[in-house]
């Protein structure tokens, strides 16, 4: 038994867990998944089992997770339905999914090595043929023939595995798909070759089919590509939580532990510094946490014995104590990695273009050919019960009318049409300092019509900036303070005074300043108790030094540059806007007020958001998520088309399907508008492929092209898509 066929037949029982509310789940890793159409085939099949609750299949990682009711049915029968469907199963292990990503894109790419190099070769023995004009010898011309059958048969059998595996799998399942007439159109074509080089005739096709390999695993290996760059975001957020932890024994020494190995109840040491690494309470001890990749609040919060902490905050003050509430795997950080991946797994059942094309594309094909075959199998036959004058033209002649149909209808241009517009496209964003991540990103982005972004890092640069005139003595006295702190306002202060010496013997009081002698530098309460002074939506510290008045330090979280300037860009375009942050609602305010956005929401959770998202595309809105923190995660994954800037955390920037670099918005203006130049470039291309077919297919079905032209007018149209593709590249406005 080979060992794939081992794998997916082994029992899966041993993987079952039973989850919060009470149902038995299973992940499994699914082989043979490659469009919106496979992912609802599977979880349909799978939903009519007895007892199954959900069944979920997230395309970018090939992962599947299935629920039933304990008892309802055997975990084997899950894995024996997949099989029947004609996929694969094992249990889920994301660094083989990870790895058998990696050896399709080498597989595709040695299929295409050899597809080319046998196509160059042949050429060089089919090239004379076909000048001779039939003035070649017979014996010379069917040498020539053997020579390119030796080079044609195996590499064409090799580099059309690809097409031979699905097509093999999608009929064992009874249903069919592209891969079915391409891999007729190979394998009638190599027979007829054949019987025509043994019977010295004057035609082999050799160097067509060749020719057709070559660019159907073009179009494949590009859409390949594509599709590879969109890596989960919940695999990257979940490796922000600690790897490791210090916890506190029952003998109270401390040893380093993994955080998977943490359970509730256990005591655990977090460092100033230290990120927590699951969900907990604080024993002992008052510092101030670093929130801001979690709820996008600017500034640190501070926690005192008795508060709850999350997975993945940042100390920034003293040492803490703090005791695990849960284990790693149910922390807040892991909720929110289910909550990306629903979103992701959302946002795959996308249909493309190329896929809505191909649905109709299989039917038809298989019908004209059978038509054509039958017409001139039988044809003549029937011409003659009615009394017409017509000649035999036998099986050989039906299967090259049959097969040259096939071959000039085969999906060359239809697979290469999106494609090729979206590297050419892809190609040209990256360029302008845009990575798109995903191949259908930029059909998606095309069809947006509001936008919606965080706050903090997104629309700002989320670093405070001093604002205002500042006594330089006064600046330097109180950033000799703020050099032992590690508090974000505090950096800024540095920041704008320079290098310089700390004050000796300040001391910081978590949660409220630093002092020292008469100075103090911190919160109103702590350094100015008696200011009068009103209050604003900027953030602030106090300056204390003996008897002199108190000096306030105001800080802004400033715009982007071009922030403004984006936002009236998009209104331009038809589309809306709105900010949604987890920031303190005076400072969304401000900030909405300023870059000119009319509808916010300030204090907003993770689940907020990708609430608001779900509320959007209820209301029939395909939403644009523009977002860099934890908080932005899930939200980017549930919209209908995301962007992180380059300064995002990774997880961030994996779960968007843009990631823009450098400081500037704009780009995201640029994108959206060559995300609509592609969208009409492929729907040329297809209308092109559709109209090609509509003229070609029946000159093919009427026998007036034999395989070789069939051959080549497949290529030629593949050669016009792909510099249709190519126009994208040249002078397109810029915003």
């Amino acid at each position: 038994m080979a060992p794939v066929e081992a794998e997916r037949r082994a029992d899966p029982a041993p993987f079952v867990r039973r989850d919060g509310a009470g149902h038995d789940t299973l992940e499994l890793m699914i082989q043979g998944a490659k469009c919106a159409g496979c992912i609802r085939k599977i979880e349909s099949g799978l939903l009519a089992l007895p007892g199954v609750s959900d069944a979920r299949l997230n395309l970018s990682t090939a992962r599947l997770k299935v629920a039933w009711s304990p008892g309802a049915v055997a975990p084997a029968a899950i894995t024996d339905a997949l099989t029947q469907m004609g996929y694969g199963a094992a249990a889920f292990d994301p660094a083989a999914a990870a790895r058998q990503v990696d050896e399709e894109g080498r597989k595709l790419l040695r299929y295409l090595a050899v597809a080319g190099f046998a196509a160059m070769n042949i050429m060089m023995f089919s090239v004379p043929v076909w000048s001779a004009d039939g003035e070649m010898g017979e014996g010379t011309r069917t040498l020539l023939h053997w020579i390119s059958a030796l080079i044609a048969i195996p590499a064409a059998l090799y580099a059309a595995q690809p097409f031979f595996r699905s097509a093999w799998t999608a009929l064992r399942a009874r249903r069919a798909n592209m891969d079915v007439p391409i891999s007729l159109a190979v394998v009638l074509t190599l027979t007829i070759s054949i019987a025509e080089t043994l019977q010295q005739g004057e035609h082999a096709y050799f160097d067509g089919i060749t020719m057709l390999l070559f660019f159907l695993l073009i179009g494949r290996y590009l859409d390949h590509r594509l599709r590879e760059q969109a890596r989960t975001a919940a695999r990257d957020l979940l490796a922000l939580q600690s790897i490791t932890a210090s916890r506190i024994g029952l003998d109270g020494h401390v040893e380093a532990i993994s955080a998977n190995d943490i359970v509730a109840g256990d005591r655990l040491i977090l460092a100033a510094g230290d990120r927590a690494p699951v969900d907990g309470v604080v024993l002992e001890g008052v510092s101030e946490l670093d929130r801001s990749m979690l709820t996008g609040e600017t500034l640190p919060q501070p926690v005192r014995i008795g508060d709850a902490i999350h997975a993945g905050v940042i100390n920034v003050g003293q040492r803490l104590i703090v005791r695990a509430t849960a284990p790693a795997r149910d922390s807040s950080i892991a909720e929110l990695a289910r909550l990306i991946e629903v979103g992701e797994q959302g946002r795959t059942r996308f249909v493309r273009l190329a896929e809505k094309a191909a649905a109709l594309y299989v039917p038809v094909v298989h019908s004209l050919a059978l038509a054509t075959f039958l017409g001139w199998m039988f044809g003549p036959a029937l011409l003659r019960l009615f009394g017409f004058e017509t000649l035999d033209v036998g099986l050989r002649a039906a299967l090259m009318n049959a097969v040259a149909v096939l071959i000039i209808t085969c999906p060359c241009a239809l697979g290469l049409a999106v494609p090729a517009v979206q590297v050419v496209a892809t190609g040209r964003l990256f360029k302008r300092g845009v990575l798109v991540k995903s191949g259908d990103a930029l059909e998606r982005l095309a069809q947006v019509d509001v936008a919606v972004f965080d706050k903090t890092g997104t629309l700002t640069l989320g670093k405070p900036r001093l604002v205002g005139v500042v006594d330089p003595k006064v600046l330097s006295a109180a950033a000799s303070l703020a050099r032992i702190s590690r508090h974000p306002l505090s950096r800024a202060l540095v920041e704008v005074a320079g290098p310089g010496l700390a004050a000796k013997d300040a001391r910081e009081a978590p949660g409220e300043g630093i002092e020292a002698g008469a100075m103090r530098l911190g919160r109103r309460s702590f350094a100015a108790p008696a200011s009068s002074e009103a209050e604003d939506d900027a953030a602030e510290l106090w300056f204390a030094n003996g008897d002199a008045s108190p000096v306030r330090f105001a800080f802004v979280d400033a715009l982007r540059a071009d922030a403004a300037q984006v936002i009236a860009a998009l209104r331009q375009r038809g589309i809306e806007v709105e900010l949604i942050s987890g920031d303190r609602p005076i400072a969304v305010e401000a900030a909405a007020r300023e870059a000119g956005i009319e509808r916010w929401q300030g204090a907003a959770s993770p689940a907020d958001k990708t609430a608001r998202l779900a509320a959007l595309r209820a209301e029939g809105k395909k939403p644009l998520m523009v977002g860099d923190g934890l908080n932005d995660a899930a939200a980017l994954a549930a919209a209908h088309a995301s962007a992180s800037p380059g300064t995002a955390l990774e997880a961030s920037q994996a779960a968007a399907d843009l990631v823009l670099q450098g400081a500037q918005l704009m780009p995201l203006i640029e994108a959206i508008d060559v995300a609509k130049m592609a969208q009409s470039r492929a729907l040329e291309n297809l209308r092109f492929s559709a109209l090609y077919n509509v003229i070609a297919a029946p000159l093919a079905a009427a026998g007036f092209l034999t395989p070789l032209i069939a051959a080549l007018a497949m290529s030629g149209s593949s050669l016009i898509v792909t510099l249709n593709a190519l126009r994208l590249q040249l002078g397109w406005r810029h915003p």
